[in-house]
């Protein structure tokens, strides 16, 4: 027989406002990964990302990132995000959403400052997070009480062993005058995306041309003003086919078409089939899990 015994003293890391609550864990395949949540953000929890297998580009709050097998994707809570899914390289990944995080020295719903880097290798400890991810989708698929508690265990559990490879962690540097511009006029689009403007209108709004205005956003974040104007657009309309009973055409209308014909269209080409399918395929395996 061989025991092992606990040789050290420690403090419990989620004490007093720190207490996180699993949310939801999601397995998506590589033919899955085909239909891609588009631009979006989350605005009161912490979403991780664990790729299994694939390679893929992500934009990530201000900065572009490119993911392999092994890597962690932290979005903190209020972050924008967006994925480009390349057919030869389709993702299988987990995903996790978080709740309740109130860590010292970070703002609430953050696992990481603001400034840090969004994209961590685990490949060391790839085994054992698929592991922990598995159980804790499979306790959720059962769907009792005991095994919830069980699956909000092993979300501690998944935290407590990525938390060192996200400690010691640092900042970038302060934007240069040129990037401190893109988030400027990222800032406009997002506080604009549902009214109806055009390249024109947001040149002269804030006061600039509108080739340089193109030629300092897609430098900084690698989409033309209008490409991600789209994204964002058809991100929030994801959001509100999932999580409202609202008709296409009112979702269409929320996020600024007033065409339900060219908002449909412009959905499909983004995501791979219309809002109609994307929901009712979202719905059907939201009731199957």
């Amino acid at each position: 027989m061989i025991q092992c015994f606990v040789k050290h003293a420690y403090e419990p890391i989620f004490t007093g406002e720190n207490q996180p609550r699993l949310l939801y864990v999601s397995r998506i395949d590589p033919a899955e990964s085909a239909c891609p949540r588009v631009m979006h953000a989350h605005k009161d929890f912490v979403e991780l990302i664990l790729v299994r297998s694939g390679v893929s580009k992500y934009f990530i709050g201000d900065r572009q990132q490119y993911v392999c097998p092994g890597d962690l994707i932290v979005y903190n809570s209020g972050v924008m995000h967006d994925e480009s899914v390349w057919a030869e390289h389709r993702l299988s990944i987990y995903c996790l959403a978080i709740g309740g995080l109130a860590i010292p020295g970070l703002r609430k719903n953050a696992l990481l400052p603001d400034s840090a880097l969004p994209v961590y290798s685990c490949e060391s400890c790839l085994s054992v997070l698929e592991q922990l991810c598995e159980m804790m989708f499979d306790a959720l698929c059962i769907g009792s009480c005991q095994s919830e508690r069980f699956a909000q265990a092993l979300m501690e559990a998944f935290l407590i062993r990525v938390l060192p490879i996200l400690t010691g962690v640092e900042a970038n540097e302060e934007p240069e005058e040129e990037r401190m511009l893109g988030i400027r006029i990222r800032s406009y689009l997002d506080e604009h995306y549902m009214d109806a403007i055009d390249l024109p209108d947001i040149a002269d709004t804030l006061n600039m041309s509108t080739h340089y205005m193109s030629h300092v956003f897609k430098r900084t974040f690698g989409y033309s003003p209008m490409n991600y104007l789209l994204r964002r657009r058809i991100g929030e309309a994801q959001t509100l086919l999932i999580t409202t009973d609202l008709s296409i055409t009112e979702v269409g209308e929320r996020v600024g078409y007033e065409s339900t014909s060219y908002f449909s269209t412009q959905f499909a080409k983004q995501v791979g089939m219309s809002p109609k399918k994307y929901r009712k395929i979202y719905v059907v395996r939201q009731n199957d899990s």
